[in-house]
């Protein structure tokens, strides 16, 4: 990779990792509520802990925070990655670094959400045909299980196939299975729940217990 190459890299990498970190379940929960969700349920800061924990009144700030900034990201790798004639490759290095920002805030001491809410952003600006096969799966696993966490798991797991089919790339497609591998880990617990039969079920009643 040339330096011209490594920059426009590193510009990507540092702005999407930097814009990942504002977790909007903690900014809302810490600055908002006075009372940080990473206390509560499962200490999880993601959409679902969250709203199983305060209820609907500012989840939709959460959404628009999480939302926004895997859509900006995405928007900046590809208008970076214009420069080397590589807009897709920007996309796909912007998702990844975001994810980890959602994931690993540097200023939350690395304690982030589990990324479905920006994960499923990333994928609709990726490609409409990788979001329809991947959200179709969530929702309908999610839907006819109410196990939130199995939708997310599986279709992270469809992703990098899905990256492959669409642009038979390995680079994007070692990119998508590293953001698979980050989401599986994050949900460890709940797998390990899922497979014992003790994995919460989502309701949309406010609860304390979370996911």
């Amino acid at each position: 990779m040339s330096v011209y190459a490594s920059g426009y890299t590193l510009v990507v990498a540092a702005a999407s990792y930097l814009l990942g970190c504002s977790n909007g379940s903690i900014l809302v929960s810490k600055y908002i509520l006075h009372n940080d969700i990473r206390s509560h349920g499962s200490g999880n800061a993601g959409l679902t802990n969250f709203y199983r924990t305060f209820g609907g009144g500012l989840t939709f700030l959460v959404i628009l925070s999480d939302v926004l900034k895997a859509v900006l990201s995405v928007l900046i790798g590809a208008a970076v990655f214009s420069g080397l004639g590589e807009p897709v490759a920007g996309k796909y290095l912007a998702a990844l670094f975001v994810m980890l920002g959602h994931m690993f805030p540097f200023m939350f001491h690395f304690r982030g959400g589990k990324g479905i809410l920006s994960g499923g952003t990333v994928t609709v600006m990726l490609d409409w045909r990788i979001a329809l096969l991947a959200l179709g799966i969530f929702l309908i696993l999610s839907v006819a299980t109410r196990w939130v966490s199995l939708g997310s798991v599986t279709a992270a797991l469809v992703f990098p196939f899905a990256t492959w089919f669409v642009y038979y790339n390995g680079t994007y497609t070692i990119i998508a299975a590293a953001i698979t591998v980050l989401v599986a880990w994050k949900h460890r617990g709940n797998i390990k729940r899922i497979i014992e039969n003790r994995e919460p079920k989502f309701t949309l009643r406010k609860k304390e217990t979370g996911t």
